[in-house]
């Protein structure tokens, strides 16, 4: 039988695929976003990979990185295949490093989101938000990672972008760091003012209650959506299945229950697309909107056009949610 060139191009990109489909992973990189200290993360999370690596056949390591922007330039190059991120990250995860959300966490009181805060220790005189706005040259402030949903994104434009505020230019001093770092630091009188969430305050509720009464809360975000695991999207799609059908089935007896309240208070997790970060991506151009508009510095030319390539992506973002 002849066959043409045509022909014989076709057939050979379809054994190439079948060949990249056939890939044998023999291992796989989940990478763990720095919420906390390392040593804090592996004790939470290695339970549930090693249970995992047991249903999916495929040995899984826990990758542990300083900072959000090392996972997801460890996912860009391929050292890390799976990760849990927040929102934010999610989504540079997705643009960059050839990400897919595939689930998305569940509360253990079945709350389909968390919140930001703004806190403050009682013994710090702050008692509002309202103070904040207006003293912040007599306040060091804790920010948290520039790649954090709760940390950074969602205080920065609620708090700070609406009220025409920049937090670099507005406090005494501004330093970054993760969670369970700016709440000690509150505790500690380390700095006046950090962000946080209702994630770090129900952890301490359980483990702490004595330092929780120490904080106040200052402000309270809107409902952010719930974490999304995401993986890389070239892996092979049996192995993908396994994972996913892992993931969605998780907590079905007592142990792994136990497992799962131990990480960030969880129930389980639901199968997830990209489309939960639609309204993160939002948030993300408003923000840019708000800064383009109120920059007296940028020719008025320049600020229209770039306000309207922003409306224009704001318009297509709102027919997806749709």
């Amino acid at each position: 039988m002849k066959y043409s060139l045509k022909s014989l191009l076709a057939i050979a990109a379809i054994t190439l695929a079948g060949a990249a489909h056939a890939i044998d992973v023999k291992e796989l990189n989940f990478g763990i976003i720095a919420t906390e200290k390392a040593g804090a993360l592996k004790q939470m999370w290695e339970p549930f990979l090693e249970d995992m690596a047991k249903a999916v056949g495929v040995k899984v390591n826990g990758f542990y990185a300083t900072d959000y922007a090392g996972i997801i330039e460890a996912q860009r190059f391929n050292k890390v295949q799976i990760a849990w991120y927040g929102n934010k990250s999610a989504i540079d995860a997705v643009d960059r490093a050839n990400g897919e959300v595939f689930a998305q966490f569940v509360d253990l009181d079945g709350t389909p989101g968390y919140y930001s805060y703004l806190i403050t220790h009682k013994d710090s005189g702050i008692t509002s938000l309202d103070q904040v706005l207006k003293n912040g040259k007599d306040m060091s402030f804790g920010i948290g990672d520039p790649q954090s949903t709760s940390g950074t994104l969602v205080p920065s434009y609620y708090v700070f972008t609406l009220n025409n505020l920049d937090p670099k230019t507005h406090f005494k001093i501004m330093r970054p760091s993760n969670h369970e770092g700016n709440f000690l630091a509150v505790l500690n009188k380390q700095v006046d003012v950090a962000t946080s969430n209702s994630e770090m305050t129900h952890k301490m509720k359980e483990k702490s209650p004595e330092k929780l009464e120490q904080i106040r809360i200052l402000w309270t975000s809107p409902l952010i959506p719930r974490d999304p695991f995401v993986w890389r999207k070239d892996l092979p799609a049996d192995l993908k299945k396994k994972i996913q059908d892992f993931t969605v089935g998780y907590g079905k007896d007592d142990r792994e229950k136990e497992i799962l309240k131990n990480m960030y208070r969880l129930k389980g997790f639901n199968v997830s697309t990209d489309a939960q970060l639609l309204p993160i991506r939002q948030l993300e151009l408003f923000k840019d909107r708000k800064k383009f508009e109120n920059d007296a510095n940028m020719a008025e030319g320049d600020k229209q056009a770039k306000l309207a390539e922003i409306d224009i992506k704001l318009a297509a973002l709102a027919k997806q949610m749709k």
